[in-house]
């Protein structure tokens, strides 16, 4: 797949998951990370994705270049970083719910750095989907996501964020003050409400997406959890319901939520309608288990939207 016929360049960190299964010492492996997923998401709607990343040269480096293979997600420009590993994270489960331990720390991901970024993909690309989670896992990752936002803005791109927040990453002092900085370099914002509440202070959602218009952001997608998405933009914003569902696992809801937003938003330079799409795909992808599995279908999106 050429630079030029991709539709999204994905950039993040993805980690291999490990999920007790409750019996013994007995785990079950599958794919996480919110960008991966997204751009997984994506490709499965129909978009032409690529993602760009580092990998340990590692068993689990290489079962994510092959899924990526097998989901037609152009992955030729990873980086394999021979002295670290691919980000892992376990998921135990007691009476609280879910519980997370990552082991992240020194992984090929957070070695990328802005020398890493490949330069012509993203310019090539009509659209680069970052996160603030990316920018969480070390300095030079930061940078990289600043890097590629710049380059891709040169190129008259679009530029996709979701400010996924995570505390246990950084502080949440330095997380507005990053997480404000790109969101003024953004066109396509894709917060969850909980995140923007902690990151704005606003409590509001309205209030929450006046305030990143004001940065100079083009098309606010709000995510709201049960309540569905308020997508906004200078001229207009409509609250767009959730859909009946039965959902079993939220795991990367948000996640399809944004690869399915950008997806249906290139195929039809419509925000609201492409609002519309990513809420049904989010949620089928909470009526299964695990953050890819579950990811549906165009035709299974079409079918449910009627």
């Amino acid at each position: 797949m050429s630079a030029t016929s991709l539709d999204i360049l994905a950039f993040g960190e993805p980690m291999f998951e490990f999920n007790h299964t409750g019996e013994g010492r007995q785990w079950l492996g599958g794919f996480g990370g919110d960008t991966s997923n997204a751009a997984i998401a994506a490709a499965r709607l129909g978009a032409r994705v690529g993602y760009f990343t580092g990998l340990g040269d590692d068993a689990f480096g290489k079962d994510f270049l092959a899924l990526w293979a097998r989901e037609g997600v152009d992955a030729s420009r990873v980086k394999i970083d021979p002295a670290a590993h691919t980000a892992v994270y376990f998921v135990t489960h007691g009476p609280d719910g879910h519980a997370f331990s990552y082991l992240r720390a020194g992984s090929a991901a957070s070695r990328v750095g802005p020398a890493d970024v490949p330069a012509a993909l993203v310019a090539g690309a009509r659209v680069l989907h970052v996160s603030a989670i990316s920018q969480a896992i070390s300095a030079s990752a930061c940078d990289a996501v600043f890097a590629a936002i710049r380059t891709a803005r040169e190129a008259g791109r679009l530029v996709s964020y979701d400010t996924n927040l995570r505390l246990r990453l950084w502080p949440l002092d330095r997380a507005r003050a990053v997480i404000e900085a790109t969101a003024r370099l953004t066109d396509i914002l894709l917060p969850g409400l909980d995140d923007a509440r902690l990151l704005t202070g606003l409590d509001d959602a309205d209030a929450i997406c006046d305030h990143y218009l004001a940065l100079g952001v083009k098309i606010v997608g709000l995510t709201l959890g049960a309540e569905g998405s308020l997508v906004a933009t200078a001229e207009r914003r409509d609250r767009i319901p959730s859909i009946a569902c039965r959902p079993v696992d939220a795991t990367g809801a948000g996640d399809a939520y944004d690869g399915a937003f950008l997806t249906e938003y290139l195929a039809h330079d419509d925000p609201f309608r492409a609002g519309r799409f990513a809420n049904v795909a989010a949620g089928m992808s909470t009526e299964g288990y695990g953050a890819v599995d579950p990811l549906p279908t165009r035709a299974a999106v079409l079918a449910r939207l009627g």
